[in-house]
């Protein structure tokens, strides 16, 4: 028996961070986002020899330990480790042997929800594996608590709920964790439109969220009045967004990135830096009307929105930094799982 998973990583269009306790709890948070065919994909081998082997294999990395009811959450594999901790506490009380497989198609750090997405396939797996009932929403949640509860991983709540619901979605995020998940019916040709000229770049540096993530919690913890404003203005672009999708205005979707970038860099230090802000410069003057990083910021995927034909011109034009372009389409599947009987 082999169980295998996969679920998408995303981009998030507008409304990043305000989905991030404590402006979550305190105003309410919502957030725009779109899955894209890059996976975090898991493969479980169940064993009888009495152990537990780990792999990452885009890391290169493994461990073998003795099965056990509990796995110290520590070195590079903690995501699994934590994953597999939950699953024995909450639903089997007793010790698996297997070995599992993982591996992401974006580097850590990257900006597109990799760890988020990586949890939400691992558990995938142990659920289909396991034949545990969880809904969309059970595993999301689950996910989430296991990030940043279980292990006290910094973050905030939107990327487990995307790589558990796949596609366009509108998500609302208010007290005692509520999530809300809206999918979009975006018409084809809307989407196709957005994915021809929203282009995907990578910077090649990836950067811990975490750190960035704690400086703006601490920003709203402290009332840092620009902070907070920018905050409130982020989340009315994820509004504007939406609309403006719904609709088939798709050119105001770059005005609508350019003003979100200009309050995302009030939240916190760090999120942009000289060589971003000269990239960003750069693109705004070969045919990009906006644009922003996808995650926390500091570094890791930065898209442009490009409009008639400037696609080319712009891409050209960032050649001499050094950042590669990223082929992607959208995708409508979230998490998906299944067993191959051997």
């Amino acid at each position: 028996m082999i169980i295998r998973s996969k679920a998408p990583l995303r981009l998030g269009l507008a409304g990043g961070g305000t989905d991030v306790s404590p402006y979550a709890d305190l105003h309410g948070g919502s957030i725009l986002n779109a899955t894209i065919n890059m996976f975090a994909h898991t493969t479980i081998v169940p064993t009888k020899n009495g152990k537990i082997y780990l792999e990452s294999q885009d890391l290169g990395i493994s461990e073998t330990l003795d099965s056990a009811n509990y796995l110290e959450p520590d070195g590079p594999l903690a995501l699994v480790k934590g994953v597999y901790n939950r699953i024995i506490k909450t639903y089997l009380k007793e010790p698996l042997s297997f070995e599992i497989y993982t591996r992401v198609d974006a580097p850590p750090g990257s900006g597109l929800g990799t760890s988020s997405t990586l949890v939400v396939s691992i558990l995938g797996a142990f659920a289909e594996w396991l034949n545990i009932p969880l809904g969309e929403y059970d595993i999301a949640h689950l996910a989430y608590e296991i990030e940043r509860i279980d292990l006290g991983l910094a973050g905030g709540r939107q990327d487990q709920y995307a790589a558990t619901f796949g596609g366009f979605n509108f998500m609302e995020f208010s007290k005692e964790d509520k999530v809300i998940v809206n999918p979009l019916r975006v018409k084809q040709k809307y989407a196709a439109e957005i994915e021809h000229n929203l282009v995907l770049f990578y910077m090649g540096t990836s950067r811990e969220s975490a750190g960035i993530i704690e400086k703006q919690t601490a920003n709203i913890t402290n009332s840092n009045l620009d902070a907070l404003e920018a905050t409130h203005q982020l989340k009315a672009q994820s509004v504007k967004m939406k609309e403006a999708i719904l609709m088939g205005e798709i050119d105001q979707l770059g005005k609508i990135m350019h003003d979100g970038w200009q309050f995302k860099k009030m939240m916190a230090n760090g999120i942009s830096n000289s060589e971003i802000d000269a990239i960003y410069e750069t693109a705004m003057q070969n045919g990009a009307t906006g644009g922003k990083i996808s995650g926390a910021g500091g570094g890791g995927y930065f898209f442009f929105y490009c409009p008639l034909v400037s696609r080319t011109r712009l891409i050209e034009s960032l050649v001499p930094f050094g950042i590669t372009v990223q082929q992607y389409h959208f995708t409508k599947e979230g998490l998906y799982t299944y067993t191959v009987n051997r």
